[in-house]
């Protein structure tokens, strides 16, 4: 399922156009792969519309006043419930904090987000990039990064159990599955303010709102109830979809 899986730069992609791009590039002229990579770009948004329709023929996305909010909103706006991604089965028993409520700190937004920098540059920086395969001998495995690093779903939990520990709320901090700018599959911590969303994200050192990382926001944990999860599909090629005047 779309999101389920971490990819980073260099791993596989749900998007197969940028290794099928590569492979084809040392065997063709000049002039055939310019016209390679521009079909590449027109399958790229063949597929968006693709999943765009899909989402709306099963009501995840529709023209209601909820999915208009959301296209303009600072917070991640819950279209549906859905299914959790496949790596988090059983995770609420294995880490009983990832879907605990905690208690309300009392923190200014400018104390928390500096408290969010720290705690974003440290794991970033500390922590080194290992594929679940390569790790565990199987994907989709989400745990606590080990000596031997972690990926992206892994930094994600180091991140909310470290703030957790530090008295931010845990409903503050949830869990998302996303598309990144290179339409790879991806996980980032949600930070939840009290003027928007920002995201903690292992490819940027950056803490951004959720608008500006350019990303196709797919999942998100319920912050009423840790264990379950929203669709909320915004952002990324969600915004980049086909309208009836384009």
């Amino acid at each position: 399922m779309i999101g389920d899986v971490c990819k980073t730069h260099g791993h596989q992609s749900l998007w197969p156009f940028g290794r099928l791009a590569r492979q084809t590039s040392n065997s063709v002229s000049p002039e055939k792969s310019g016209a390679f990579s521009s079909l590449i770009r027109g399958l790229k948004k063949s597929v968006a519309r693709v999943i765009f329709g899909l989402a709306s023929s099963i009501c995840l996305i529709s023209f209601s006043p909820a999915y208009a909010a959301g296209s303009n909103s600072p917070f991640l706006v819950p279209q549906s419930s859905i299914s959790a991604p496949a790596g988090f089965s059983g995770l609420c028993s294995k880490y009983s904090w990832v879907c605990a409520s905690t208690g309300q700190a009392r923190m200014s937004d400018g104390a928390l987000l500096r408290l969010a920098k720290d705690v974003n540059d440290k794991v970033n920086r500390q922590t080194p990039t290992i594929e679940d395969r390569v790790q565990y001998g199987r994907d989709e495995h989400w745990a606590l990064p080990t000596a031997r690093g972690g990926d992206c779903e892994d930094f994600v939990l180091l991140k909310k159990k470290t703030l957790i520990e530090h008295g931010v709320p845990s409903s503050n901090l949830l869990i998302a599955t996303v598309l990144d700018r290179r339409l790879q599959s991806h996980a980032v911590l949600v930070l939840r303010t009290s003027k928007g969303d920002l995201v903690l994200d292992n490819l940027n050192k950056q803490i951004r709102p959720w608008k500006k990382t350019g990303y196709t926001f797919l999942k998100l944990q319920n912050p009423a109830s840790l264990g379950r999860w929203h669709a909320v599909l915004a952002g990324g090629v969600i915004n980049e979809s086909p309208t009836a005047s384009k």
